[in-house]
């Protein structure tokens, strides 16, 4: 289980650490391809970036250092949270894109659960 839930942490680090900083610095190139980006304001989209990096960094860095490895299942934890909020806001836009929200949101909620009980550090 500690290999598959190494393999999940990988795995969403990987997609949370790309997708953050573009919502960082570049606003306008993904303001093109993604129309919710143009209606929120550039403060709150480098906030969710923020926070999507540093989930990232989280799932992956505090359980390879040793170094206060309880973050590892806080950030998979706050990743979840900040996905069910993704999935209700596009919801009330009526727009795609929640089946990778709620795929990313799932395995995030699992990696939490496994390294709170099933296989903490």
């Amino acid at each position: 289980m500690n290999i598959a839930l190494w393999l999940l942490q990988g795995l969403l680090a990987a997609a949370f650490i790309m997708a953050g900083p573009m919502k960082i610095f570049a606003y306008d190139k993904i303001g093109a391809k993604y129309h919710w980006v143009k209606d929120e304001s550039k403060g709150l989209v480098a906030f969710i970036g923020a926070c999507e990096l540093l989930g990232g960094l989280g799932l992956i860095l505090p359980g390879a250092t040793r170094v206060l490895p309880v973050l590892t299942p806080l950030a998979a934890l706050a990743l979840a949270v900040l996905l069910i909020m993704a999935i209700g806001y596009h919801l009330g836009r009526k727009e795609g894109g929640i089946g990778i929200c709620l795929v990313l949101g799932s395995l995030a909620a699992f990696v939490a659960v496994g390294r709170f009980v099933i296989a903490p550090f």
